[in-house]
């Protein structure tokens, strides 16, 4: 059990975790956009979280169980300088386990079909929305018949 007096290891920093909501409510308009997509595992039944400080750094979209991150980047991206900032925090983000996808906003809000597209192949699954249950699944019985050992043809039952 953790005494309340303890700090867990992810302990954020204040200015960290103000500068994170701040960003969460300021979002861009790309942001909206790939948000309304992905937020509330809508998306491939993916959890995915905004603006989410990562050590030092917060990340526009990470799904924690994919390691996947998703970053939107503006015009001041293409700068030299922000390039190799953004190669530095790549880098860092890929010690750390992580895969970082960059768009640019220009291609969300003029091809948002192929950045979701380019995020559910990266989460390893089909880009099409999950199926609704077929008949009798999700059901007690269904359940109860996953659960029973399955016999091999022409056992005899017990």
């Amino acid at each position: 059990m953790v005494h309340r007096d303890q700090k867990p290891k992810w302990q954020v920093s204040e200015k960290l975790r103000g500068n994170a909501k701040a960003l969460r409510r300021d979002m861009t308009e790309a942001e909206r956009i790939i948000w309304d997509n992905v937020r509330a595992h809508r998306f491939q039944g993916a959890g995915f979280r905004r603006q989410t400080p990562i050590g030092p750094y917060v990340v526009d979209f990470v799904c924690h169980a994919a390691k996947l991150i998703v970053e939107l980047d503006g015009g001041q991206h293409f700068e030299a300088e922000d390039v190799v900032r953004d190669a530095r925090r790549d880098s860092y983000l890929a010690t750390q386990g992580y895969r970082v996808l960059r768009f640019n906003n220009l291609d969300v809000m003029t091809n948002k079909s192929g950045v979701l597209d380019t995020i559910a192949a990266a989460l390893g699954k089909s880009p099409l929305p999950n199926p609704p249950p077929q008949a009798g699944e999700g059901t007690r019985q269904a359940r109860k018949r996953e659960r029973e050992p399955s016999r091999a043809c022409g056992e005899d039952a017990p």
